[in-house]
């Protein structure tokens, strides 16, 4: 048995966690990442005032080298929102990150695969020209992002992300 990229069943997990918020531009959404029975959960509220509209979850940096596979895969559930997978590494600059948006299924539990040519390099919502594609072996950090222009609560439960 091969083991997962990341396991919430590691009982360090949540600790690798922090959330990053539209209140560092002055938004007031909040969100956050908590494990129950070995799943991950991001959960809170969006709230669209004082231009906000974002919640975040990144994972401490660690060196991924992917280059063997295609792409990602998350196992998930969730509440039919639409959410964000998100790679950082050191081609583009602090703050930029390259997103795959993924639609998920009301409380249904799904695989999502995310293959490189899906994610795109974004800063603060906006599209990098001129960007270079992602080289899956220079992953330095990973996080999930609700941005979909929608107020209200969110919950996407994570049992698993892993390579395919």
């Amino acid at each position: 048995m091969t083991t997962r990229l990341i396991d919430f069943h590691d009982p360090d997990e949540p600790n690798r966690w922090c959330a990053i918020n539209d209140n560092v531009m002055g938004g007031i959404s909040r969100g956050g990442i908590t494990v129950e029975g070995g799943v991950g959960v991001f959960s809170g509220e969006t709230s669209l005032e004082n231009n906000g509209g974002f919640a975040s979850v990144r994972r401490d940096p660690e060196a991924f080298d992917l280059s063997a596979h295609p792409g990602v895969a998350l196992y998930v559930r969730s509440d039919g929102r639409s959410y964000q997978f998100r790679l950082y590494t050191e081609q583009l600059p602090e703050g930029a990150a390259y997103r795959a948006t993924f639609q998920t299924a009301d409380n249904t539990w799904q695989r999502v695969e995310l293959p490189w040519h899906e994610f795109e390099p974004v800063f603060r919502g906006r599209l990098l020209k001129n960007a270079p594609p992602i080289d899956p072996a220079g992953i330095k950090q990973l996080g999930v992002m609700i941005a979909d222009k929608t107020a209200g609560a969110f919950r996407l439960e994570v049992a698993w992300l892993d390579r395919f």
